[in-house]
């Protein structure tokens, strides 16, 4: 019998936890889920495969446990096919132009994956791949390396990538991303999990209440590639700069399907990759969602293509706009924009970025 292997950190008279166990297998090998929790009782799991956040679970309010994030009961339900839930995009997460970039005078061919363009990495990204996971000594934290091969999905060089959760005590969420090359190569990993504030299984994220720290956006064109642009949201259903209901503005989109898939540029001076509040999210079970992040941009989503054929914890149904994404990364199609900050990583150079996703509670009236 397999029994759960616990590292305890003990911070004063607090105790944090980080626990592992099988979660499945993929052939021979041992998927093993690992669980963070902190003082205050938030717990988040996470995965290898992919390094898949499976489970967000924090009190409310009230004081009710309420799991937060979309996803999936058991392996199984992952190794189906999902829109991303809980995954980390990557080589390149969002959009790639006709699946082609040119660098250092050579075309790269990609993955057709999202019509006629690259998307997160491609058939196979690092939301597919099994991460090597390590506990992190004297920290409620576990950190997940992988390998990405020259060649791989098309993309050059071989990609040293860690990705470190930590789970803090202002139960924060934090991501660092670190990356490393031997050959000029692209890179935009992005966090992609799913929320649902009322609950993972409460109907859908209309009714949130969100504010976005973005002045500006990136218009696209019919596949979603951004025009080279950047555009003001003031006088647009894309303005979140003062609190609005999620869907309080989709009749005024020209969308389909219906909903936002939008590339936001966050207020921060050119160059500056301090920590900035790029969102404030608010639901009617009195929690809220801060997001921090180093990222130029984040991609604002409300899950669109859901349709309920993904059947997920606890049976359940995840219909049309049933969670929302927020994913700071660098802008769509930034290897083909020469307007757009640089995704290109040289040898001897460190990819870093950290966002952090915080749960907190506000008073109930």
């Amino acid at each position: 019998m397999a029994f759960p292997i616990l590292f305890v950190a003990l911070m004063g008279l607090t105790m944090n936890q980080v626990s592992s166990e099988p979660f499945g297998k993929i052939g021979d090998t041992v998927i093993n889920r690992h669980t963070l929790k902190n003082k205050n009782g938030v717990v988040v799991k996470i995965m290898d495969y992919g390094a898949i956040v499976t489970d967000w679970i924090v009190p409310d309010s009230k004081g009710n446990k309420i799991d937060i994030a979309l996803g999936f009961d058991t392996l199984e339900g992952y190794l189906k096919g999902h829109p991303y839930f809980g995954s980390n995009a990557g080589r390149v997460g969002n959009r790639i132009a006709k699946a082609t970039f040119k660098l250092e005078g050579k075309i790269y061919q990609l993955a057709k994956n999202n019509g006629p363009n690259a998307l997160h990495g491609g058939l196979k990204g690092f939301d597919k791949v099994i991460w090597k996971s390590t506990p992190v000594e004297g920290k409620t934290a576990i950190q997940f390396q992988y390998k990405s091969p020259d060649g791989e999905e098309g993309y050059p060089g071989n990609l040293d990538v860690s990705i470190t959760y930590t789970l803090e005590e202002d139960n924060g969420l934090k991501l660092d991303f670190r990356a490393t090359t031997d050959k000029a190569t692209p890179i935009n990993l992005a966090h992609h999990s799913y929320f649902n504030l009322n609950g993972h299984n409460s109907g859908d994220i209309l009714g949130h209440t969100m504010r976005l720290a973005a002045d500006n956006y990136t218009p696209v064109d019919d596949t979603l590639i951004p025009l080279g642009k950047i555009e003001p949201v003031k006088g647009t259903p894309l303005d979140f700069t003062t609190p609005q209901k999620i869907g309080a503005r989709f009749a005024e989109l020209k969308a389909d399907p219906i909903g936002y898939d939008h590339n936001y540029v966050v207020n921060r001076p050119v160059g500056d990759k301090t920590l900035k509040v790029a969102a404030l999210v608010r639901a009617d079970s009195g929690l809220q969602l801060r997001v921090l992040s180093t990222e130029p941009g984040v991609q604002f989503y409300t899950g669109n293509f859901l349709d309920g054929t993904n059947i997920g914890k606890g049976g359940a149904v995840y219909k049309k706009h049933g969670g929302f994404c927020l994913e700071p990364q660098h802008f769509p199609d930034s290897i083909n924009q020469p307007n757009f900050p640089s995704v290109v990583l040289s040898p001897g150079e460190t990819y870093s970025q950290t966002t952090i996703f915080r749960v907190t509670t506000i008073p109930m009236r």
